[in-house]
């Protein structure tokens, strides 16, 4: 999906709500990405890049900022623009498409091809469905460590991960912390506010 520069450029620069979810600034000194109305530090113009959703900062090599929290942005209205067949994967994918099965098999309940769906993914998105599947799963763990106290085995399989093991791989790859250490530096109070076992 393109992205105009100058338009991204001026609602970063004003942190401007409207754009919240639609893109994601990547930083190229610190390897983090943000979103737009992130309260760090504005980093110098040619040390940006921005991307059309979280799964393609994150293939490109940047970590999710804990600061702005981008697994908390609204609904990335930037993947309404795609293809209706990537559409449709990604209705499919947000139902658990990935969890058991691979691309193979998405593909065939799609009736394209895998090499075609993974195209038209790169092409729309900046990333692969297990690329997206994989973000969408760590972020929806984030937000359950910082959001509730269910036990961090609990967190992992209820987002979609077949093992503990996985899901720490997962996890510290993202984040380059467990999510012990993610859940230690959480906000006061974070948790308490939706209660101990609240999923939502």
């Amino acid at each position: 999906m393109e992205l105009d520069r100058k338009v991204c450029d001026r609602a970063r620069r004003s942190r401007d709500a409207r754009f919240d979810g639609k893109f994601f600034i990547a930083v190229t000194s610190t390897r983090i990405y943000c979103r737009p109305i992130c309260s760090a530090r504005s980093p110098k113009d040619e040390n940006v890049r921005y991307y059309a959703t979280a799964a393609a900062a994150e293939a490109a090599g940047f970590r999710p900022c804990l600061r702005c929290r981008p697994e908390a942005s609204p609904g990335t209205p930037a993947w309404s623009g795609t293809s209706s067949v990537v559409s449709r994967a990604l209705r499919l994918i947000g139902e658990g498409a990935l969890d058991g099965d691979g691309v193979e098999k998405l593909a065939d309940r799609l009736g394209v091809t895998d090499r075609h769906l993974r195209r038209l993914f790169v092409q729309h998105l900046g990333a692969t469905p297990i690329e997206v599947a994989l973000t969408r799963r760590v972020h929806f763990a984030k937000k359950l460590l910082d959001e509730t106290q269910l036990p961090i085995a609990q967190i992992a399989f209820a987002a979609g991960f077949a093992s503990i093991r996985r899901f720490n791989a997962a996890f510290r790859a993202v984040y380059r912390r467990p999510p012990t250490a993610v859940r230690r530096a959480r906000r006061p109070g974070s948790a308490r506010r939706r209660g101990p076992g609240h999923l939502r």
